[in-house]
């Protein structure tokens, strides 16, 4: 009977017992984690520098500190077989974070900025990306986004101020970079920075957003400004499918006012030529335009971890009207209707999203006799109104089209998805390989494009590229890649019109970047 006494003892006490040997780091993990942070301020920054050679360089010095553009355009960039571009380029994304206690989270003031330079450009200046010459004191912190967000209730957010100008229902500031560049329009149409309002709410299966920017405001006294709205929805439909439609309307009554530097912008701007989107020819005749732009969207397995396969796609048609003054009467003028599509299907055979092979198919109707029939049939993008005003950098691409690796020169042979109102189909095909998991992966891949309308003396082939990559993680968020690109140019640049003015046909474009970048918080 004791002997059961002093084991019943026994087996009371050792809960204690063990409780007292339990060593100090595993009692840690029974503490309660904070659901937020007690962080008011926060600080986070995209570090990027790249060394880069390539035959690729603009031929007017005034633009040699920052290109961008479609190659052979008006921002003067062509090849050579006997000349190299060498240098180094760095950037840096500083966000400044501030989330006062007092609001109890509900309130966010976000600002970040953007310092670009080319290695030993100039010094003792003023302007933006450049000031790393001997003794640097350059003046060149350029303002990226300003903005408020306000968060009324549970799922809902209100943004105000110069803030994130994307095409898709997502919060930029809450999701990651990939996902809304493989997802909605995935930034081909709208992809660059504005100054507005935004609405949004965020439900269990549903999301929207609405919102409004004043993309220039001219003379305040009078109506010739452009404004933008916008409305999109997305429902889930399950958990791996997505379906989402949209709304976005541009009202431009500028005539071409205000724009980048000397450039313009608008439907008949310099800015046009630049950035690889069709001008209207008005001449010097006034307009007025009002463009709208109605799409659908879907996407499956956005993550690529849920399934194996992984696919998204959208349909996007833009259409307007303008009206042009003669003689101080305002008539119509042409019509605006054009069609753009994308699908992206991919399969992961292995156990990280590097470990996949994908193609990224691109159309976009093109118009083969401009205005002369009254109807401009080529696709429209931000691009009109801004450098850039939408990106196309999800693909793999380098040269054909344009890659995100980029700080002061943005250039490719497409850097618009309208081809200049040509028109393309094309697309991509890309194998990636993670060789040791999140450690080293690399990546091979292809680029085609045929223009739905060929220029005058030239074809419709525009070429074929060829590209690698090869990357390394050193730590957490920090990378150092290797890339290369080169791009047989096709019977297209046969045409003066689009290669630069010249008879014959340039020379192949190629690059190659050694890249470093760490993202820190």
């Amino acid at each position: 009977m004791k002997n059961r006494q002093l084991w019943l003892l026994l087996l009371l006490c050792l809960p204690f017992a063990a409780s007292a040997q339990i060593p100090p780091y595993f009692k840690q993990l029974e503490e309660a984690i904070p659901e937020e942070s007690d962080k008011e301020f926060q600080y986070i920054a995209f570090f990027y520098n790249h060394y880069n050679n390539s035959n690729i360089f603009p031929t007017n010095d005034f633009l040699q500190g920052q290109v961008i553009g479609r190659l052979f355009g008006q921002n003067t960039t062509t090849t050579s077989d006997s000349l190299t571009a060498s240098f180094f380029e760095q950037r840096i994304l500083p966000f400044f974070i501030y989330k006062p206690k007092l609001f109890d989270n509900r309130v966010t003031l976000r600002a970040s900025f953007e310092i670009d330079y080319t290695w030993g450009d100039v010094a003792y200046g003023t302007g933006g990306n450049s000031g790393s010459a001997p003794s640097g004191d350059q003046v060149n912190l350029q303002t990226q986004n300003l903005e408020l967000e306000y968060v009324p209730a549970p799922g809902w957010a209100i943004n105000l101020g110069l803030q994130r100008m994307f095409d898709t229902p997502y919060n930029p500031y809450r999701t990651f970079f990939d996902d809304m560049l493989n997802s909605a329009y995935r930034l081909n149409y709208w992809g660059t920075d504005g100054v507005g309002i935004t609405v949004r709410q965020n439900a269990d299966y549903h999301q929207w957003k609405a919102g409004f920017f004043q993309l220039y405001e001219n003379s305040i006294q009078r109506v010739d400004d452009v404004h933008m709205a916008e409305f999109t929805y997305q429902r889930s439909l399950g958990t791996k499918w997505h379906w989402g439609g949209s709304l976005y309307y541009v009202r431009d009554r500028s005539n071409g006012q205000g724009g980048p530097s000397i450039l313009g912008q608008g439907l008949n701007s310099t800015l046009s030529l630049y950035n690889g989107t069709y001008r209207f020819p008005f001449g010097s005749r006034r307009y007025r335009a009002d463009v709208a732009w109605l799409g659908t969207y879907f996407d499956y397995n956005l993550s690529q971890m849920a399934d194996t396969w992984f696919l998204s796609g959208y349909v996007n048609y833009n259409l307007g009207r303008t009206q042009l003054q003669e003689e101080g009467t305002w008539g119509d003028g042409p019509s605006i209707g054009g069609l753009g599509a994308n699908l992206r299907l991919g399969y992961r055979y292995g156990k990280t999203p590097n470990d996949a092979i994908s193609t990224d198919l691109m159309f976009t109707s093109g118009d083969d006799n401009g205005i002369s029939d009254d109807r401009y049939s080529g696709v429209m993008t931000g691009n009109t109104w801004a450098t850039p005003g939408g990106l196309n950098v999800a693909h793999g691409g380098y040269l054909l089209f344009p890659h995100a690796n980029v700080v002061n020169r943005y250039v490719a042979a497409v850097t618009d998805i309208s081809n200049m109102g040509f028109g393309l189909t094309g697309g991509t095909v890309n194998l990636s390989r993670d060789f040791i998991p999140y450690k080293l992966n690399g990546k091979v891949g292809m680029a085609m494009a045929i223009s739905n309308v060929a220029p005058a003396r030239g074809g419709q082939f525009m070429g074929v590229e060829g590209n690698f990559k090869v990357g390394y993680t050193l730590g957490t968020l920090m990378e150092i890649e290797l890339h290369g690109a080169y791009l047989w140019l096709g019977d297209f640049y046969d045409s003066p019109a689009v290669n630069g003015g010249e008879d014959i046909r340039p020379v192949d474009p190629y690059t190659a970047l050694v890249v470093f970048k760490w993202l820190m918080f």
